[in-house]
């Protein structure tokens, strides 16, 4: 089973990248600008020189690669070389391909086709990272970077490098803004839609009930919605009266259950907040109660 998991990860990681090489040449390539990261200078590159994305792309990550699979984790570097491998041959063969008849040149908006190429991007990204691999590049120099100093942020670095590869396009794509705002627009919805994405899944609801009745409502809870509750003996300081509080965390798709189980009980309310992150080893059980199965192999976490 573990192996059959690990195959699948790897699997999944290579049809991500699959799926990026052909936005890059569906979406970025044909409307002459540069994403963000290295891989918008190998972007531009490509451009002036006419060297491949696929070439600069194993040239710079592979050195890097070996950097971090000595230095931070080897899983992470090996699953990471199988994403650029896979992307970087896929881009050589696609430039033997002749995809004009689908490929967006700015027909109608000049934006859309960063629009598009940095939602992709960004939904590609977030399922990596749960695969716990990088796309190379600036990730790559990024876990470098914390692993020597960890209390440095590295959005900072991320932010620079993404600045300069605007800026520079500004003068390899004939001194025109347009490349510019273009860049900024494709790292913009990458980046939005890449966190959130990433933190839907870790982002819950908070909430804490006060009732006399904490073991009819839990086992409400335990039953229709396949959580459990932590009790708090309390006491109401205006009524001086002994009372309980429960405490348990919902996804957002069951708070109206929860909402209509707190209703049916007498004496009770609640209050709801937002759970920026919810960590822990917990057990995943789906409707009927049995422990879902985690389909790719998290490797050693550290891209997550």
């Amino acid at each position: 089973m573990k192996n059959a998991k690990k195959v699948l990860t790897y699997l999944v990681i290579m049809g991500i990248a699959l799926v990026c090489a052909l936005s890059y040449e569906l979406f970025i390539f044909p409307n002459d600008f540069a994403p963000a990261g290295l891989s918008g200078i190998c972007t531009m590159v490509q451009y002036v020189f006419g060297i491949s994305v696929g070439y600069l792309s194993l040239i710079i990550n592979i050195p890097l690669a070996i950097w971090v699979f000595l230095s931070v984790s080897k899983p992470l570097a090996v699953r990471s070389m199988v994403y650029v491998v896979t992307f970087s041959v896929a881009l050589l063969v696609l430039d033997h391909v002749d995809l004009s008849a689908f490929a967006y040149s700015g027909q109608s908006s000049k934006i859309l086709g960063p629009l598009v190429g940095g939602i992709i991007n960004g939904a590609c990204y977030s399922q990596l990272l749960k695969a716990s691999a990088y796309t190379g590049g600036t990730d790559f120099i990024a876990a470098l970077i914390h692993k020597s100093h960890p209390e440095k942020s590295i959005f900072g670095l991320i932010f620079a490098m993404n600045a300069i590869v605007a800026a520079v396009s500004y003068f390899v794509y004939d001194y025109k803004m347009e490349p510019v705002i273009l860049c900024i627009l494709y790292s913009f919805a990458s980046s939005t839609l890449s966190e959130r994405v990433t933190k839907s899944g870790r982002t819950a609801i908070r909430c804490e009930i006060i009732t006399d009745r904490p073991r009819e409502i839990s086992d409400a809870i335990i039953g229709k919605l396949r959580h459990s509750a932590t009790l708090i003996p309390a006491k109401g300081m205006y009524s001086g009266k002994e009372t309980n509080v429960l405490i348990c965390v919902v996804n957002k798709t069951q708070v109206a259950a929860l909402s209509s189980i707190i209703r049916s009980f007498p004496n009770t309310f609640a209050v709801f907040s937002q759970a920026n992150e919810v960590m822990g080893n917990f057990r995943k059980l789906d409707e009927d109660g049995d422990e879902e199965i985690e389909l790719l192999d998290p490797g050693d976490g550290k891209a997550v």
